[in-house]
């Protein structure tokens, strides 16, 4: 795959939207270290090569990992108890991704309409949050609550539901995965990417609408009439 020719150089550009999602890992949180680590634990114990499973689980939920190599132990109770040790146990090994903590007190600050939609569980987002001191978010959906998840669109879905936008369409997704990327279109929606864990050739075929370095490109201008307008710099072009 030939390496897609440009830069991140494109001019400020401000784009008006009912509402912002966010994915959590990778898109708030850089916890790939603690990630691997616990892959590699999850792996001895269940008796599967941790890069078998590593090659497959970013922006999945751990429950459809899980279901692959030990169907039995793919129970809520299961996920959440292993999830839940990753902050507890690798917490130094995590930190914020740059920008993130500005732009949620930003989009707090403002009074936007936003929230987090993760294939986490609660315990692992609760326990993440808490160790860096991020802003909690009002509107939170977790793995627990889908039946399917990402590249399916209905976490995002029911994302737009819990902030009281049923009927719109203007809605714009922050998203690192391809996986996540693909369930944001999928639900209409616009989608920023950021090239913390993936490929720019790899965010690109997934559909990203902008593609930014990381968080510092993006901040809240304001919320007019209950949108929040928001400005994308240094996109790739």
């Amino acid at each position: 795959m030939s390496k897609p020719s440009g830069s991140f150089s494109a001019p400020p550009q401000v784009h008006t939207f009912d509402g912002l999602l966010s994915d959590f890992d990778g898109t708030i949180v850089d916890s790939t270290d603690a990630i691997v680590k616990h892959w590699h634990k999850i792996g001895a114990e269940l008796g599967v090569d941790p890069k078998t499973i590593l090659a497959t689980s970013h922006g999945r939920r751990s429950i459809d990992t899980i279901q692959l190599y030990d169907p039995k132990k793919a129970n809520w109770e299961y996920v959440s108890y292993i999830e839940g040790r990753i902050p507890k146990e690798y917490g130094s090994d995590a930190v914020e991704i740059p920008g993130a903590r500005y732009l949620m007190s930003a989009l707090d600050d403002a009074g936007a309409r936003w929230g987090v939609v993760t294939s986490g569980t609660r315990a692992l987002v609760d326990g993440w949050l808490g160790v860096l001191n991020l802003a909690h978010p009002k509107v939170l959906v977790v793995a627990e609550d889908v039946e399917l998840g990402k590249p399916d669109p209905r976490c995002y879905l029911l994302g737009r539901t819990r902030l009281g936008l049923e009927h719109s369409s203007s809605l714009v997704v922050l998203e690192d995965a391809p996986s996540g990327i693909r369930a944001g279109k999928a639900a209409g929606f616009k989608v920023i990417a950021l090239t913390t864990t993936h490929s720019l050739a790899q965010l690109q075929e997934a559909g990203a609408d902008w593609i930014v370095e990381d968080l510092r490109s993006i901040s809240i201008k304001g919320v007019v009439d209950g949108q929040v307008q928001l400005e994308i710099r240094n996109a790739f072009q």
